[in-house]
């Protein structure tokens, strides 16, 4: 398996949001590497996608999407959930993919914290903050280089054989963009 460069990223976000299935998210905690495979994802793409957190422009949380291609973008909802993007196309246009779903491919892994074991307590992390949750991912990385980083990248998994497509989730405030169907998923 081979990173995915900035290359990748530097594209359609829609079309990165559905090559992102089946590739494979490394995550390093304390000297551990866990693998996921990727299973779902959604697209938000420009300022004119109200549903995108830079439609209302440049700011201290959105700037990491106006920056370069393949870069994590983490941020916090709701104060208590982190969520994963992947910031995509050229610098100054602000998109960027939502992991919204990842199967564990080393499930069995232990994760040593503060000399405590943890256990991964589920190998389907469904959902964006469980994701986060149980890889450590917070907003410490937000802003990383996923083509560079040693705690944090995604390589190349191969392609599923069917996706579907359906609705965003938790945007009907958006207008006409809660309609489009930018979340893709392995069935």
């Amino acid at each position: 398996m081979t990173r995915l460069r900035q290359k990748f990223f530097n594209r359609d976000t829609v079309i990165v949001a559905k090559e992102l299935l089946g590739k494979h998210l490394f995550r390093k905690i304390n000297g551990k590497v866990v693998i996921a495979k990727i299973t779902e994802t959604e697209a938000y793409c420009g300022q004119s996608d109200l549903a995108n957190h830079a439609s209302k422009g440049l700011t201290e949380r959105t700037k990491i999407m106006f920056g370069p291609p393949g870069r994590a973008y983490v941020y916090l909802i709701y104060g208590m959930h982190h969520c994963l993007n992947v910031v995509t196309e050229k610098k100054g246009y602000p998109a960027a993919v939502l992991i919204r779903r990842c199967e564990l491919v080393n499930s069995e892994l232990r994760i040593m914290n503060n000399d405590k074991k943890i256990q991964i307590h589920n190998s389907n992390l469904k959902g964006p903050g469980i994701l986060c949750r149980e890889l450590k991912i917070d907003r410490k990385l937000n802003g990383v280089d996923l083509c560079k980083s040693n705690n944090l990248w995604i390589k190349d998994g191969g392609k599923p054989a069917k996706i579907k497509k359906g609705k965003r989730i938790g945007v009907d405030y958006a207008g006409k963009w809660k309609n489009k169907l930018w979340r893709f998923y392995i069935d």
